[in-house]
């Protein structure tokens, strides 16, 4: 399966501050986007939405509007969970992506994004949820292969999933071999275990989320 990073579109420029809102609501017309990025001199500074396009003047420009503007983003390295996370938390079917040193990329999509989602073994595979803890400078993702591969299984995916008090804690999913096992050795290796999840009620709570985005692949 393709990387999530594959995904990023370029098909269309960005807007610009000195775009006229008349401009702008033109160019919603003939696209599904609930919102669409804007640079200033080339730096991105946020993204305009449909539903405050069609309200402002049209005869002002996006700088005099600038205060509208929406700033969330994707960073090129975020897993799709984070990204996932972000279209969900503000109701777009648009998320730019900017480098690690805040250059504009490109954008997801909702659609594609939501395809991918689909597509990934941690959905799509049977196996087992596994959340563990460990300081978070004693632990390395080399280290949490290892101890799964060891018991004869294999890690369908693994993500950080919180970080406080200097404690890290990783979510996993595994397939194969005895589940127990895998905690055992684990703790063998002074890992704590935090949960063992049910798989269904796990990957029912991840296609509750998908279906609840799906609603925004019609705006």
């Amino acid at each position: 399966m393709n990387s999530i990073f594959s995904y990023i579109n370029r098909d269309l420029r960005p807007l610009k501050t000195t775009d006229t809102i008349s401009y702008v609501q033109d160019f919603f017309l003939n696209l599904n986007y609930s919102h669409f990025p804007v640079l200033e001199n080339g730096v991105f500074i946020g993204s305009i939405s449909r539903d405050n396009a069609d309200i402002l003047e049209g005869e002002t420009t996006i700088t005099d509007n600038k205060y509208e503007l929406d700033r969330f983003y994707v960073r090129v390295n975020m897993i799709w969970l984070d990204v996932l996370e972000v279209f969900a938390q503000n109701e777009t079917n648009i998320v730019p992506v900017l480098s690690d040193k805040n250059k504009y990329v490109g954008y997801y999509e909702l659609e594609d994004v939501i395809r991918f989602f689909h597509e990934t073994p941690f959905l799509k595979e049977d196996g087992g949820i596994l959340v563990v803890e460990k300081d978070v400078t004693n632990y390395t993702m080399g280290q949490i292969v290892q101890i799964v591969e060891s018991n004869n299984a294999r890690l369908l995916g693994a993500f950080v999933s919180k970080i406080e008090n200097n404690k890290v804690e990783i979510t996993l999913k595994t397939s194969g071999g005895s589940l127990n096992d895998i905690i055992q050795t684990f703790r063998r290796f002074e890992y704590q275990i935090v949960s063992e999840i049910a798989d269904d009620n796990y990957l029912q709570n991840l296609k509750e989320r998908s279906d609840y985005l799906d609603k925004y692949l019609s705006l």
